[in-house]
């Protein structure tokens, strides 16, 4: 069964519009792509701005498939893991999937900060606005701005 699925990517190292790029093409199933953010970091270690996007799928994969696929991704993109939101290369999240309550481990959908950042929110605004009010925009942290399209 199909469902739409929200993903979250992030890149604030190397060229990072090239990063997004590579990880749009990499997904199978992508409806819609959002503009492009540039945005502050938020939490974590002194860093650079992220470039940010979030894509729509329609999409049959489990939660956990594409989140294994997610995975390879950010690995096809030399992503390093040493410090919890630290710069990297590519980041993708899954934010939200139709239907779909889950919390594992590995996994939690919806993400469970997804509310608290206006990195996420604002670009799922554009895709999806019944899923983000005024408000939480408003309540979210971080300060966004629109770069241009992917």
């Amino acid at each position: 069964m199909s469902r739409r699925t929200f993903l979250s990517l992030g890149s604030n190292l190397g060229d990072r519009r090239a990063h997004l790029r590579s990880a749009v093409d990499s997904l199978p199933d992508v409806v819609a792509v959002s503009p492009v953010y540039e945005t502050d970091p938020v939490g974590g270690p002194d860093q650079g701005a992220f470039l940010n996007i979030v894509v729509q799928l329609e999409t049959d994969l489990t939660p956990g498939a594409l989140l294994g696929l997610c995975h390879r991704i950010e690995s096809g993109a030399e992503r390093v893991r040493e410090e919890r939101w630290g710069p990297r290369t590519l980041d993708l999240d899954i934010i939200w999937m139709d239907g779909v309550e889950l919390s594992t481990d590995r996994l939690t959908i919806p993400h469970p900060r997804w509310k608290q950042r206006r990195f996420v929110l604002a670009p799922l605004r554009d895709l999806a606005p019944e899923l983000v009010s005024e408000r939480d925009l408003q309540l979210a942290d971080g300060a966004v701005r629109v770069v241009e399209d992917l």
